[in-house]
């Protein structure tokens, strides 16, 4: 089975990602694979540089992420023209990730993606698991894990859908407003329940 693992930034994600992998999942992790599009003589990285000019990179070359981060998240515009870029050469590293593991006999597969959605990923999944939290733990544990001022919290946030836009579309939803224990607690059943149990 693919599961398709997605939710909002600073949902907690990753820590449910990081859980399915100790169950014995092969994790894809959709967020690393950004990084790698974008790295040094990557087709992404030419084109990024082409429209945001040189004053995004770092002395040695590579893109400044923050620089880059802080110019698309206060600009839809210009955040439209980076996932234009990005993302087809993301969905191609993912799909091919996918047939590998199967053709290799993998079984159980996370997708982890917090735009997973967004950027069409779902149709690659068998099953999609939503992390939701509230959007004031959301703002809260951007603000103390990251450092960011409120308003760059909130344009982070308000740069992808809305957690109850995604209800809609997962099969499965992990309220993660709760203790470490109890989404633990949950993710070990759901485990069993939906995974080994169809195997």
């Amino acid at each position: 089975m693919v599961i398709g693992l997605t939710g909002g930034i600073a949902s907690g994600k990753s820590t449910v990602s990081s859980l399915l992998e100790k169950l014995g999942a092969s994790v894809i992790d959709v967020d690393l694979i950004g990084r790698e599009v974008v790295q040094k003589g990557e087709k992404a990285y030419n084109e990024i540089v082409k429209h945001f000019g040189y004053s995004i990179l770092f002395t040695n070359g590579e893109i400044n992420r923050k620089k880059l981060g802080d110019i698309v998240f206060s600009n839809p515009g210009e955040l439209q023209v980076l996932n234009k870029i990005t993302h087809p050469e993301i969905i191609k590293r993912v799909a091919k990730k996918i047939k590998e593991y199967k053709k290799n006999g993998v079984l159980d597969i996370v997708v982890d993606a917090a735009i997973l959605i967004e950027m069409g990923l779902d149709k690659y999944c068998d099953s999609i698991w939503l992390i939701h939290v509230d959007k004031e733990t959301q703002l809260n544990r951007l603000i103390e894990r990251d450092r960011f001022v409120y308003l760059d919290a909130l344009n982070r946030i308000k740069s992808q859908y809305d957690s109850s836009e995604k209800l809609e579309v997962a099969d499965v939803i992990i309220n993660n407003n709760k203790s470490l224990e109890s989404v633990g607690k949950e993710i070990y059943e759901l485990w069993n329940k939906t995974i080994k149990g169809k195997e």
